[in-house]
């Protein structure tokens, strides 16, 4: 009975522990959660004119049947998808989610998909899936900054202009409140204007191929970091819903194996109670 005492406390100190990192861990993600949702609320208007612009702009190269070799589809067939997950761990369902979204969609591509694995979380799950990577950010977007949104841009362009691949698709989360976020795979090489969007009148000067040229690789990289900033917002409220279902499910063991060793405690009194009553009738 003693042991089994002693073991029902050490199972509370150690749950103890437990809760007290899961709470700490919680707070992190919250104060986390509020800084991107700051910034993603702020970024979101310059998102929003990115596709108005590129909605108007391409209207106007319609028009005057003007091209440019990021609106067409070049001659590879190969299919990246990029993957944009975690690179750290006990956020609940996300990883899990993205990774799925993005085996879906790689399986459906009839053997020509290949994958860029962002996070540590899509490279460790696509090893051994893929034979090969066409790139992988590890760590490069646990902040999100518009070098990385950059270097990701530059080498997704690269792989499109030399024709490595044919088609680029992005797969993230996106962030609508607290308790909703949604699996998105976005189409982002070749380029085409939001079917959400209507074209509007807008005065382009002076040269068009020249805004072209200038203006799509722009609008590439604001896209990316849009969704490095929309997947970072998901990580970090799902992170924070796991860690205070954790600290819960902790209180919760705590309180229930603290009156199991109350109850434990107050039968050995009570045997330790009546052995010495008999002991003592014995004596007399």
């Amino acid at each position: 009975m003693a042991e089994h005492i002693r073991e029902i406390k050490r199972r509370i100190g150690n749950i103890s522990n437990i809760r007290q990192i899961t709470k700490a861990m919680h707070a992190i993600a919250l104060t986390k959660a509020t800084r991107m949702k700051r910034e993603l609320i702020a970024e979101r208007p310059y998102a929003e004119a990115l596709d108005s612009a590129l909605a108007a702009i391409l209207a106007e190269a319609s028009r005057t049947e003007l091209s440019h070799p990021l609106l067409t589809a070049n001659s590879a067939t190969e299919v990246a998808i990029l993957v944009l997950n975690a690179d750290q761990g006990l956020c609940g369902r996300f990883k899990g989610t993205i990774n799925r979204a993005g085996y879906d969609l790689l399986r459906n591509q009839n053997g020509k998909g290949r994958i860029i694995a962002g996070g540590e979380k899509a490279r460790s799950f696509f090893t051994g899936k893929v034979e090969k990577f066409l790139k992988v950010y590890s760590h490069l977007y646990e902040q999100p900054t518009s070098a990385a949104a950059k270097q990701i841009a530059t080498d997704l362009l690269s792989l499109y202009q030399s024709s490595q691949v044919g088609t680029v698709y992005v797969v993230y989360m996106r962030f609508f409140s607290e308790l909703i976020q949604h699996i998105t795979v976005d189409r982002i090489l070749p380029i085409r204007p939001s079917e959400e969007l209507s074209p509007t009148d807008a005065l382009v000067e002076p040269n068009l191929s020249r805004i072209l040229d200038y203006f799509l690789p722009t609008y590439i990289r604001g896209k990316i970091f849009h969704y490095l900033l929309e997947t970072k917002m998901c990580e970090h409220t799902i992170r924070r819903q796991a860690m205070k279902a954790a600290t819960d499910n902790a209180d919760d063991l705590i309180k229930s194996l603290t009156l199991t060793h109350n109850k434990a405690r107050q039968q050995a009194i009570t045997r330790a109670i009546a052995e010495i009553i008999a002991g003592g009738e014995e004596i007399r």
